[in-house]
């Protein structure tokens, strides 16, 4: 059983790592082209979160620059907890207060995505992440191998 987990886990670790990828590419992209920025800088002004227009523009970019990140498994520790962040600060701000179901706006989703940002940050990102490749050729360097 062991050696079935083993083969399997890098496969759906890039599964995984692509689809978070993908939801974030698509909260990203809703901010700047579906709704924009100047509509989630009023948002986020309704709800308190400070620097409302940096903080929109700051959230979108990560959310859509991460999300592509994810997607090409690139610097996934810091991508992830980044993500990780902002998905704490959408539950501080926005969705905490109304509890733990998504059909009443509370943070069931944003929760699920902070812990997947997570659990993606500090997995290695399976099969066909760039961070892998990078770190391979890395330890060939210090190892004199080339």
């Amino acid at each position: 059983m062991d050696f079935m987990i083993e083969k399997a886990q890098p496969i759906a670790l890039l599964l995984a790592r692509v689809a978070l990828g993908i939801i974030f590419i698509a909260h990203g992209w809703e901010k700047f082209a579906m709704s924009g920025i100047d509509s989630t800088t009023e948002f986020f002004e309704s709800v308190g979160v400070p620097l409302a227009r940096a903080t929109a523009v700051g959230t979108a970019t990560l959310e859509l620059v991460g999300g592509v990140a994810l997607v090409l498994g690139l610097l996934l520790p810091v991508v992830g907890t980044l993500l990780t962040l902002d998905m704490v600060g959408a539950i501080v701000f926005v969705h905490g207060s109304k509890g733990l179901f998504i059909d009443k706006d509370g943070y069931e989703l944003v929760l699920g995505l902070a812990a997947a940002g997570l659990a993606i940050a500090f997995s290695g990102g399976g099969a066909l992440a760039a961070d892998s490749l990078w770190q391979g050729h890395r330890a060939d360097f210090v190892h004199g191998r080339r």
